[in-house]
């Protein structure tokens, strides 16, 4: 069965090449554009193997949805990876204690993205 990876990324042409590079590697990539739409798909959907994250989203942050997915029991324990130009002490500090355990900054590799999400499926939830 392949595995679902949610990407929430509002810079479209990321978002292609994400999910280009994930089906490419056998995952099952859903591409969301804003921290909205990450919400209720967390509200209404089976938890993914991973979620891609960038912090700076429209209408809500990749941090707001990080603790939704936290608040969601079926979800907490879903690895996050978060994608951001972003990545300011403050903004590593918030993330972990959210439980994101991987930032990978932008300009990212696209080797070393895949496989940093490919680790964080294998390792399983946390």
């Amino acid at each position: 069965m392949t595995q679902s990876i949610v990407v929430v990324e509002d810079d479209q042409n990321i978002a292609e090449l994400l999910g280009f590079l994930l089906r490419r590697e056998g995952f099952e990539p859903q591409l969301l554009g804003d921290g909205r739409a990450a919400e209720r798909y967390v509200a209404t959907h089976a938890p993914a193997a991973a979620v891609v994250l960038d912090i700076m989203l429209p209408y809500r942050d990749g941090f707001a949805v990080a603790a939704a997915m936290r608040a969601d029991l079926r979800w907490n324990a879903v690895p996050i990876l978060m994608l951001t130009s972003r990545a300011l002490p403050a903004d590593l500090k918030q993330g972990r204690s959210l439980g994101v355990r991987h930032f990978v900054p932008k300009p990212f590799h696209p080797r070393e993205l895949v496989s940093r999400i490919r680790g964080m499926v294998t390792a399983g939830p946390g």
